[in-house]
């Protein structure tokens, strides 16, 4: 699994050379270059051949690139793959993934060509028919991560938007199993409102609680919140920090429990407190 930090993962439009050229000092952990929804049909081709130009021109450090092309069953995805592929992309995001054997023709196409050799695939679940195929989807080849397509799955799904997110639950949670049965990243979908600061929080927090990696962003001023509530508190990593000593404590005692504020500490909780810190330590080096 990679162990870079995914907080904040920011879509940039492929059409928009400012902002693919702002993107380089952004305080996003990764970004998705989309060539898909936020490219009109007519500037499908300029999109194209202006992100291949600058992934190959500009620099983006440590953070994960990914790259949204249109479905394969589209009119333009071939010929994004052929154009990308000159830029080497770290990661192509597939939408409209339905079934792992969408996943397997991508890869086919990415093992045919040397220069994507090491090109991972990420997959939009964003469908009821994606959802119910995630651990098939998690487990195809190259496989990388999921990012959640919650806007298009309300509409299949035909559910209405609440604050707490329940009539998506089931469908948020499916993936997000299957993600992590496959050691794969797993991000929370878009939060609308961009100006709504507490809305975003919130939603944040629940996706952190239910274990998502980071939630994809349609707007640098999300950024902040996204990496401070995706990050480990100063009381968790001092916690983590404390049970580790209490546990490496107790057992050159030869015990095989510590206590830590009142509460059993066991190997399976040192197993956590060392993820938190591990990583805290990946935000760090990101950070630095």
């Amino acid at each position: 699994m990679d162990t870079r930090p995914f907080r904040s993962v920011l879509y940039i439009p492929g059409s928009k050379e400012r902002a693919l050229e702002k993107a380089t000092g952004l305080a996003a952990d990764a970004i998705i270059f989309d060539l898909e929804d936020a490219v009109a049909i007519d500037e499908k081709d300029n999109a194209r051949n202006l992100l291949a130009e600058k992934l190959q021109a500009l620099d983006y450090g440590a953070r994960a690139r990914l790259v949204r092309i249109n479905a394969l069953s589209s009119q333009w995805g071939r010929d994004d793959l052929e154009v990308i592929a000159r830029a080497r992309p770290e990661a192509i995001l597939l939408p409209k993934v339905d079934e792992a054997a969408h996943i397997e023709e991508l890869a086919r196409l990415l093992d045919a060509r040397p220069e994507t050799a090491e090109t991972r695939i990420w997959a939009m679940m964003e469908s009821p028919l994606g959802v119910l195929n995630a651990p098939a989807i998690a487990r195809a080849p190259r496989m990388a991560g999921f990012v959640m397509g919650t806007n298009d799955l309300a509409k299949d799904m035909g559910c209405r938007f609440r604050a707490d997110r329940l009539p998506l639950m089931t469908a948020l949670q499916l993936p997000l199993i299957a993600a992590k049965a496959a050691g794969i990243v797993a991000v929370d979908g878009v939060y609308n409102a961009f100006k709504d600061e507490d809305g975003l929080r919130a939603e944040c927090a629940q996706g952190r609680d239910m274990g998502f990696d980071g939630k994809t962003l349609i707007h640098p001023a999300q950024l902040e919140i996204a990496n401070q509530v995706f990050a480990p508190s100063e009381a968790e990593i001092d916690l983590a920090r404390r049970q580790i000593a209490a546990f490496d404590a107790a057992q050159a005692r030869g015990e095989g429990v510590a206590v830590v504020d009142g509460k059993i500490v066991e190997n399976l909780h040192i197993v956590t407190a060392q993820q938190i810190l591990a990583k805290a330590a990946a935000i760090a080096e990101r950070m630095g």
